[in-house]
C-alpha cells in the first residue's frame, strides 16, 4: 500500500507539474491506500505487543501482575474492537450512498470499510499475543 501510495504520488507530482494536466483521482486513491495501510497494519502491531501493554506498569511489575495486567488490557482493547467492527460497519453501511469525488464511480463504502475489517483482523491477533506475548517493543525499550 505505502509503495501504491507513493507511485501515485509520483504521477501526481509528473502529471500535475510536468505535465500540466493533473488527473484527480491519484490524490485519492493516496488517501484510501494510506487508510487501507494503516488499519491493515494494526493487527501487526498487536501481535507483536507494539500497541497492547502499558510500558510503565508492565516494566515496574512483577511478572504475575505482568499477566493480569495483560488480561485487563485484552479485555478493554477486546471492548473497543467490538465497538470498531459494529460501529465501522455501520458507517461504511451508511456511507455506500455517498460516491467518492474524483472517482464518481466508487462508493465511499470501499474506505470506510477499511475501519472494520481492521479491527475484525485485529482481534486473531490480540489473542495470538495474549496466547504467546512477544513484547518486542518493550525488550527494545529496556
Amino acid at each position: 500500500m505505502l509503495a501504491l501510495a507513493a507511485g501515485l504520488g509520483m504521477m501526481q507530482i509528473i502529471t500535475r507539474f510536468v505535465l500540466q494536466t493533473p488527473v484527480e483521482w491519484s490524490e485519492v486513491l493516496i488517501r484510501f491506500s494510506l487508510i487501507w495501510m494503516v488499519f491493515l497494519g494494526i493487527p501487526a502491531a498487536f501481535r507483536q505487543g507494539a500497541m497492547v501493554s502499558v510500558d510503565v506498569l508492565h516494566r515496574l511489575s512483577p511478572p504475575a501482575v505482568r499477566r493480569i495486567l495483560d488480561v485487563m488490557v485484552f479485555a478493554v482493547t477486546v471492548v473497543l474492537l467490538a465497538v470498531m467492527i459494529v460501529w465501522g460497519w455501520d458507517y461504511a453501511r451508511r456511507g455506500s450512498v455517498q460516491s467518492v469525488i474524483g472517482l464518481e464511480g466508487v462508493s465511499m463504502f470501499w474506505a470506510y470499510l477499511s475501519m472494520p475489517v481492521g479491527a475484525l483482523f485485529c482481534v486473531p491477533a490480540l489473542v495470538g499475543y495474549l496466547i504467546d506475548p512477544r513484547d518486542t517493543e518493550l525488550e527494545a525499550a529496556q
